[in-house]
């Protein structure tokens, strides 16, 4: 998953600006190392081979040999973006944190934010499985639609958010689904309960709203399944689930 500033657009500016750097810049460098300018093109050249890790190498140097250049917080962050695009997101967190608690007022702070929440949002678990980076993530996007309203990546981290949310209420169905078939019928509506009120705009409240209508029927609170009925029919009067609930209450007399 690319940024919505991909790769090519970050790096041109990063090196733009480093040029204009890099023209002015008369201070002589020791015959052991390369400017840092150098440096930083043999970082891109390699994110352009998508040798990755190598890249990622190179950018850090930047922060090695030139630690108090304007260039090293530059290499310090397309390090991380170096680690991300391989796939090491423990990295690329641990650049990124570093990042931010060096460079609170960088110009590119925005974007050290979001590639952290994508960091986590990459390595969200099918619904089966623990979902601590769906939460991770969640978090981190909220961060930034809170700091940093008004850019791109707020913008796209509310279409993540709305994704992460629905993944997080399915993940809640599952656990749900299994304790019914464990007849675990509590369990379940305490899962079910949690689509209906913390994911209220997910895809998965419909069969929630069943769900506890069969858990309750099975656990013999018939008055509360006669109104999770009734409030799935009139939010959800068309849907597929709301009949097998009418259907389900006939059958059980509750309705004629």
């Amino acid at each position: 998953m690319f940024p919505p500033f991909s790769f090519s657009r970050l790096a041109v500016a990063f090196l733009a600006l480093g040029l204009l750097v890099g023209c002015a810049s008369q201070k002589p460098e020791e015959p052991s190392e390369k400017t840092a300018e150098a440096l930083y093109n043999d970082g891109l050249n390699l994110m352009e081979k998508r040798l990755f890790r190598e890249a990622a190498t190179q950018f850090e140097e930047i922060e090695r040999q030139h630690p108090y250049s304007q260039w090293a917080p530059r290499g310090q962050l397309m390090s991380a973006y170096a680690m991300y695009e391989a796939l090491d997101y423990d990295a690329a967190i641990k650049a990124l944190e570093s990042f931010i608690r060096l460079h609170p007022g960088s110009e590119y702070i925005a974007y050290a934010y979001y590639l952290r929440a994508l960091s986590d949002y990459e390595r969200i678990a099918d619904v089966r499985r623990d979902q601590t980076y769906a939460h991770l993530a969640l978090s981190e996007l909220q961060t930034i639609i809170r700091r940093f309203p008004d850019t791109a990546y707020a913008r796209d981290a509310r279409l993540k958010i709305d994704l992460v949310n629905d993944h997080l209420a399915g993940a809640e169905m599952e656990v749900g689904r299994n304790y019914m078939t464990q007849k675990l019928f509590t369990a379940a509506v305490g899962r079910f309960r949690t689509v209906v009120e913390r994911y209220q705009s997910t895809s998965h409240v419909p069969e929630a709203l069943h769900r506890l209508v069969e858990s309750y029927l099975a656990l013999g609170i018939l008055d509360e399944a006669k109104k999770t009925a009734a409030v799935l029919g009139h939010n959800f009067p068309g849907s597929r689930w709301y009949q097998d609930s009418y259907d389900l209450l006939r059958k059980n007399g509750l309705i004629d």
